[in-house]
């Protein structure tokens, strides 16, 4: 009997599998886990990567904040500021020509004279007022009163020969400026020197002036009061026409020989005088520019006219002595802009020692001491180069570059310490 062989049922996915449709089935599944576990493995490494840029980051140093400031070009100036006060440039101290009793004198404090008025009235003390002694000391103060007069007539006539010859410079001085051959610079101190001129000559001839009463006083004392054949009074007259600026002695009494009684000056003929330090003197010269300021009105013009040729020793706010040394100022703005300026007066002077209008310059702050030179930090991008400058003249809050750097140029203005070559910066807003 023969047997008979009956197949086994198969699931249709176990028939796929051995066909070549199942073939492709487990190429598509293995290309996916190998996609899935690559894709793991870049997940992973964008991770690592991630986590170590974060770390590099967090122990990155942050940017040092700065303060910035641009190379310019413009107008620098050299300076040098100080206190000064004003005072009359002719003052004139009437003292009594003998000793004697004054009367009450009646003027005060910016009163108005003129030449000739009476200041004061001295009658004879209860002493005899010309005995022996007393006469020989008038005869004395006589014979000094005539030296001082012809002392004085000598200083009027060099005075006006100064002034002759200032007047034949500036008209040469306008000759060759008109031809080119002398800058305008010189042909403004020939003026200004004409003007000074001119002004010596006003003081030598109030000189003269005072003199002259001087004699007139020391003979009345001598031979009395004119029109008093007794002596017995001397009126003390004003030499020079002017304005009452201080009255030392306002009471009655007895005043002795020599004794001030009335200053008198002229406002309008004002000067400055401002005290300086010897090693900022050194550097001003006549005819200097000064700008007068801090008076409590508009900046004033001026120049410089004497720098005093001995100085003298002041202690400072700390308490160390300074040698300092005067500076006259004379004013050269028309006198309607400072008119209400007096004797005494407070003022700050600005004496400008060099002025330049094409400078290159960058504040102070931005330059610093580097080995045996100066040196800055120029911004590059977010870096800082430090860089070798050579500088020349230094004014209040600006300096001037004359090599390493150019116009627009960015450099850090007050670096400090954490700024270093190279580093990174990040400007302050």
């Amino acid at each position: 009997m023969a047997t008979q062989s009956v197949p086994l049922p198969t699931s249709p996915e176990s028939r796929s599998l051995g066909s070549p449709a199942g073939a492709s089935v487990r190429e598509a599944r293995e290309r996916r886990r190998v996609r899935a576990k690559t894709l793991r493995r870049a997940l992973l490494a964008a991770l690592l990567l991630a986590a170590a840029i974060a770390t590099a980051l967090s122990l990155r140093p942050d940017p040092v904040l700065v303060d910035m400031a641009s190379v310019v070009v413009g107008p620098l100036e050299v300076a040098v500021e100080e206190s000064g006060r004003t005072r009359v440039k002719d003052r004139f101290t009437i003292s009594a020509p003998t000793t004697g009793r004054v009367a009450r004198i009646a003027f005060e404090p910016g009163d108005e004279v003129k030449e000739g008025d009476t200041l004061a009235e001295i009658s004879p003390a209860p002493s005899p007022l010309l005995d022996a002694r007393s006469r020989d000391q008038a005869d004395a103060r006589l014979g000094a009163a005539l030296s001082a007069l012809g002392q004085a007539r000598t200083h009027a006539a060099r005075a006006a020969t100064r002034k002759r010859q200032a007047e034949r410079d500036l008209d040469r001085a306008r000759v060759l400026a008109t031809s080119g051959a002398l800058p305008a610079e010189r042909l403004e101190q020939a003026e200004f020197a004409l003007e000074l001129q001119v002004d010596e000559v006003a003081s030598a001839d109030f000189a003269v002036k005072f003199a002259a009463d001087e004699v007139r006083l020391a003979r009345a004392a001598v031979n009395g009061r004119e029109g008093d054949p007794e002596g017995r009074h001397v009126h003390v007259v004003s030499p020079v026409a002017g304005r009452v600026l201080r009255v030392h002695r306002e009471s009655a009494g007895l005043v002795e020989a020599g004794a001030p009684l009335v200053e008198i000056g002229d406002p309008g003929a004002l000067e400055a005088v401002v005290d300086l330090l010897t090693t900022d003197a050194v550097l001003v010269q006549p005819g200097t520019p000064v700008l007068i300021q801090g008076w409590g009105g508009a900046p004033i013009q001026a120049r410089v006219v004497e720098v005093e040729p001995s100085a003298f020793t002041r202690p400072s706010a700390l308490g160390v002595d300074e040698q300092r040394v005067n500076v006259v100022v004379a004013f050269t703005a028309p006198r309607a802009s400072w008119a209400r300026l007096g004797d005494g007066y407070h003022v700050e002077a600005r004496i400008i020692l060099w002025r330049g209008d094409q400078v290159a310059k960058v504040p102070t702050g931005a330059v610093f001491r580097h080995g045996n030179g100066w040196a800055a930090f120029e911004l590059d991008g977010r870096k800082a180069r430090l860089i070798s400058v050579v500088v020349g003249r230094r004014g209040e809050a600006e300096v001037e570059i004359t090599s390493g750097l150019d116009a627009g140029d960015s450099v850090v203005v007050y670096p400090g310490d954490r700024v270093k070559d190279g580093g990174e910066v990040e400007v302050r807003r």
